[in-house]
């Protein structure tokens, strides 16, 4: 499966919000609602590798928080991976979904 076709299946599934990182936290961009790392659990990831070129890797996280919103964040994969992603993420538990 592409990116786009995991972001499509994973909206269908109700992970409808886009999460940017905020601080030490998530911040829901269609919502503007800030999450606290404490508050958040990782549902689902999926990580690809670029066709052409291994260094285009990227992860997709399926995040939901506490209330029940549910959405992705997007980052890029080994080298080039958002320090601060990863600074909020560490804290952020991967529990999926029963």
């Amino acid at each position: 499966m592409t990116l786009t076709g995991t972001l499509d299946d994973l909206a269908r599934r109700g992970f409808t919000e886009r999460f940017g990182v905020a601080g030490d936290g998530l911040r829901s961009a269609e919502g503007g609602k800030t999450f606290r790392a404490e508050d958040l659990l990782i549902r689902e990831f999926y990580r690809f590798e670029g066709v052409s070129d291994p260094d285009d890797m990227s992860i997709v996280y399926a995040i939901e928080s506490r209330d029940g919103t549910r959405g992705t964040l997007v980052d890029a994969f080994g080298v080039y991976a958002s320090p601060a992603v990863g600074r909020v993420l560490e804290h952020v538990p991967i529990r999926r979904a029963v």
